[in-house]
């Protein structure tokens, strides 16, 4: 049961999340700002109970575990911030099914492993799909529309937040669903930051502009990563990660709804029957 309210969570939470990033990015706010500031008071939130874990058990497999979640969970939200900038909800969101094909294609040239017939069907599907959604486009099915920023950013994004999820799990088996929150948070927050500071942005007026206008937004922000990102810990707790991802697709469903809720967008039924095939392909893809 557990288990269940979590997915339920998890699968409402995110594209929520991507809602109040898209609203503080229309404000001027940049993408990675957006990004560090709100993995920074996700980290101020945890530190009375990061004060009661024993950091001297960890090994040093542990803490690499760690850093690289960092790092690819920064980069992975930064591009999806940049997407959800510049695209709409309704497109985004159904795109997250490709992860399931770039995994195949990873398991193919890594592992030679070669997919079912049941694996090629879950692919025609997504591509069955996914021309419900670009042909509500002005560039339509083509090629050319995976070259569109927004597109290329939720890409980017996709693939890294695939491996992001690789090593939080191994960071779950090797503690549990709280601790794995507060290192994802932290890290994620100290490596948002270097990147931030590495591309010569400025952090004062940042900073205040974020506290004196949109704390509030940040706030919200806040708490929906935490149920996104604690629910994700605990339905990974409860089943595999390949199940777990296959059902995260349900949320392209909610982002498709979002999309017309909060900022007008159009062509919604279109977009909701390409969701649907776009899901059932990535569950078949996964699964199967």
């Amino acid at each position: 049961m557990t288990g269940i309210i979590a997915l339920i969570i998890r699968i409402l939470s995110n594209p929520y999340s991507n809602v109040i990033q898209k609203k503080l990015c229309a404000k001027g706010l940049k993408p990675l700002w957006v990004s560090f500031f709100s993995y920074f008071l996700l980290s101020l939130f945890m530190l009375i109970p990061a004060l009661f874990i024993n950091y001297g058990k960890f090994s040093a497999i542990f803490r690499l575990n760690v850093i690289l979640a960092g790092v690819i969970g920064a980069l992975g939200n930064k591009y999806l911030t940049q997407a959800v900038k510049y695209g709409e909800l309704s497109v985004l969101g159904p795109i997250n099914s490709y992860k399931s094909v770039i995994s195949v294609i990873f398991a193919f040239f890594l592992l030679g492993e070669i997919p079912s017939l049941a694996g090629f069907f879950g692919i025609l599907l997504i591509a069955a799909g996914s021309y419900f959604i670009f042909d509500t486009q002005k560039e339509g099915f083509s090629f050319g529309i995976f070259l569109r920023r927004d597109i290329k950013y939720r890409l980017y994004a996709l693939v890294l937040t695939a491996l992001e999820a690789v090593f939080i799990k191994k960071i779950i088996i090797m503690s549990d669903a709280l601790t794995s929150f507060i290192f994802w948070c932290t890290s994620s927050a100290f490596f948002s930051f270097l990147f931030y500071t590495a591309g010569k942005n400025k952090i004062i007026p940042a900073l205040n502009l974020s506290i004196k206008k949109y704390l509030g937004y940040f706030l919200l922000l806040g708490f929906s990563m935490f149920l996104m990102q604690f629910s994700t810990n605990i339905v990974f707790e409860h089943m595999n990660v390949s199940s777990a991802l296959a059902l995260f697709q349900l949320s392209s469903l909610v982002s498709v709804i979002l999309g017309r809720q909060y900022f007008g967008e159009k062509n919604i039924g279109k977009k909701i029957l390409g969701a649907i095939v776009m899901s059932a392909g990535a569950a078949v893809v996964i699964l199967y």
